[in-house]
């Protein structure tokens, strides 16, 4: 804490000190801690010798923070404070060391969470809930192995280093036995989840997760619409424009009442 922290806090110290003694004017203190912006957020400022917009370098400590919270969404370790101290963080082998370092730290876990998760809204899959009369199968356990399978995937292509290409095209992901089961793969067996091939199968890939086969489908049918448009906005950065207003909605049954399959269905509703 330097003196200017100080001097911040010490008329709230002083004006609680005079209210309550001094346990009241540490509190005052510590509330004025609290609610500042530098304790709330992570602030950069600029230097005041570089023109608004113009690019500059950061220190080694605010290098330190962003490489800390976007690895690990947490601060950094002692480690990584002392080479940003000493100056050397920015050091392209220092920085690519302490990288690596951190890379393998169980705790840059949180980057592959987190990166699914916001890219792929896998965290909606919390908030999806089945129709229990057309799925009844679909239970707590099972959604929670959705996402697990898709965390997980996507933290062997990305670790891996593998092509972006695998992401619709892996011919193998990650079940324990309850999601093998639901899948109809035999042979798995217990709660640990396991790198399994998906030869024989018709998955392959995000495509073929339950997790995000769940995102995209209502809650008592999937959804060819809701799937493709899943797929342009997330994986092709290609989001398609607003539907007309006049367009009806999908008809799921024949004018005599007669059930329609999806397919059938679909091509009815672009014939009209």
């Amino acid at each position: 804490m330097t003196e200017a922290d100080l001097d911040q806090l010490l008329p709230f110290y002083e004006e609680g000190g005079a209210e309550g003694g001094f346990d009241r004017g540490v509190q005052r203190a510590l509330e004025r801690m609290l609610v500042s912006p530098e304790f709330l957020f992570r602030v950069e400022r600029d230097p005041e010798d570089v023109a608004p917009g113009a690019p500059y370098r950061v220190s080694d400590l605010e290098l330190a923070s962003r490489l800390s919270f976007f690895l690990w969404s947490s601060i950094p370790d002692d480690e990584l404070l002392a080479r940003a101290i000493d100056g050397t963080l920015s050091d392209p082998a220092v920085l690519e060391a302490q990288v690596q370092r951190m890379l393998g730290d169980r705790r840059s876990r949180a980057l592959i969470d987190n990166f699914a998760e916001q890219w792929l809204y896998l965290r909606d899959v919390a908030a999806k809930e089945p129709d229990p009369g057309f799925f009844p199968g679909f239970d707590e356990n099972l959604r929670q192995a959705f996402q697990r399978e898709t965390a997980l995937f996507m933290d062997s292509v990305l670790r891996e280093d593998r092509g972006v290409s695998e992401l619709l095209t892996a011919d193998y992901t990650f079940l324990n036995e309850r999601l093998a089961k639901h899948y109809g793969i035999p042979h798995v067996y217990g709660s640990h989840f396991r790198r399994v091939s998906l030869d024989g199968t018709a998955r392959r890939g995000l495509l073929g997760q339950g997790g995000i086969l769940t995102l995209t489908s209502y809650a008592t049918r999937t959804s060819p619409v809701l799937r493709g448009k899943w797929i342009l906005e997330n994986l092709l950065a290609s989001p398609p424009p607003p539907p007309p207003p006049d367009i009806p909605a999908l008809a799921e049954r024949t004018d005599d009442g007669a059930a329609l399959s999806m397919r059938a269905a679909m091509e009815r509703h672009r014939a009209n």
